[in-house]
């Protein structure tokens, strides 16, 4: 068996995903129930609270392909990075999860240079707001500039309805915006 099924019902293959398969309820919802670096936070901190911080970080025609740019992982869970990085099927099926996300809402698999730096800066923010002190430099986070405000984590409802909300608002907008061309 390599399906799922989701929180609206809907049967979703992991190893062969359909655009047709990707709904936007199913997204929010499983990412306001995800918690961000395994749980290893001060407080529930979702993804979905994370992906919004992204998309507030870039310019508005960057902002759908920021709050989507870790959808995936409503559809296989929040891997950490290093775990990540030991699993090649893994970034295999994250990769063809993310083509059907991609083809669901019209984005470029390739996302934006600004959906890169706003998500380290989140990065930076959350590591200085959430999580626990330690010394040790993250490589990754040399120079970036964290948030001036302190992240305060939405509840699981509320980042639900908040992420839902937006991107049926963003997938408007970008309706509108192809309509017009």
């Amino acid at each position: 068996m390599s399906w799922i099924l989701t929180f609206s019902g809907r049967r979703f293959d992991l190893l062969a995903p359909t655009a047709g398969m990707i709904s936007p309820i199913d997204i929010a919802h499983a990412l306001s129930l995800l918690c961000r670096f395994n749980g290893h936070t001060s407080q529930l901190y979702s993804v979905a609270h994370h992906s919004l911080l992204v998309a507030d970080l870039v310019p508005a025609e960057d902002q759908l392909a920021a709050l989507l740019h870790d959808a995936t992982e409503a559809y296989l869970g929040d891997m950490t990075r290093p775990l990540k990085a030991v699993l090649p099927e893994y970034k295999a099926v994250e990769h063809n999860v993310w083509l059907a996300i991609c083809e669901r809402f019209n984005i470029d698999p390739v996302l934006p240079a600004s959906v890169h730096h706003a998500d380290l800066v989140a990065l930076t923010t959350e590591r200085r707001d959430l999580m626990p002190r330690h010394p040790e430099q993250w490589e990754r986070l040399k120079g970036v500039i964290p948030c001036i405000t302190t992240i305060t984590p939405l509840r699981a409802d509320a980042a639900k309805n908040t992420y839902f909300n937006r991107l049926l608002e963003l997938m408007q907008a970008a309706h509108r915006k192809a309509v017009a061309v």
